[in-house]
């Protein structure tokens, strides 16, 4: 019995922080996102710019939470607090894919 508690302390001990892990998801998934969207909006007619951007904004918050759980949950496992300060730190999508890229 005090293995398992002490096995199940362990690897909670393990895991990453889910609320820092959410916030650097979030955080990364919306700068990578709307560096993808502002080129190929910018790439567009000008005509057709405003209406794309209704279109993907609409598309955002369904990706967005369909993947965030998934997201959390790579994070966490991971544990890697370099990674996850960086995609929380980051302020354009530059800087946010940077954050993989070392």
């Amino acid at each position: 019995m005090r293995l398992a508690w002490l096995l199940t302390f362990v690897l909670a001990a393990c895991k990453g922080d889910a609320v820092k892990c959410d916030q650097g998801c979030r955080n990364f998934a919306t700068l990578a996102y709307w560096k993808k969207v502002d080129a190929d909006v910018a790439a567009a007619p000008p005509e057709q710019r405003a209406a794309m951007r209704k279109k993907f904004l609409g598309r955002f918050d369904s990706e967005l939470e369909g993947g965030i759980d998934l997201c959390v949950s790579q994070c966490q496992s991971a544990n890697n607090t370099d990674d996850l300060d960086c995609m929380i730190a980051a302020k354009t999508g530059d800087q946010a894919l940077a954050c993989f890229k070392k």
